[in-house]
């Protein structure tokens, strides 16, 4: 079972500020937060970290761009949950932040968040 969606603690930026007079920013955030927990299996308040933080603001533009072409939210969402999980973790970013190359891009990015609020 899916745990509900946390709030966002950024509305100002992240993704939450970014689709801000785009679409019902409630609605994308629980879609979001939904797709990215079932996608990674990270907890709420990792999947909240992300969607806060400047990785949460380009996934959001990822998202915007699918609304851009006449996608659904719901479907915008979904494409773009799953555009990321396709990329992967290069090395340089391995080097730079200590993720491990090869690891879905979204799933390397959250769980990085996960770490980060576990220290």
């Amino acid at each position: 079972m899916q745990n509900p969606a946390l709030p966002t603690q950024n509305e100002a930026w992240g993704f939450f500020g970014t689709l801000r007079g785009q679409t019902d920013q409630d609605e994308a955030w629980t879609l979001a937060a939904a797709a990215v927990e079932k996608a990674t299996g990270a907890c709420p308040e990792a999947v909240r970290a992300f969607l806060d933080n400047p990785e949460g603001r380009r996934f959001a533009d990822d998202v915007m761009n699918g609304l851009a072409s006449g996608d659904t939210l719901e479907n915008a969402i979904r494409t773009a949950t799953s555009r990321w999980m396709a990329w992967t973790i290069g090395r340089r970013m391995q080097n730079e932040r200590g993720i491990p190359a090869g690891l879905p891009y979204l799933t390397g990015l959250v769980m990085a968040q996960e770490i980060m609020l576990a220290d």
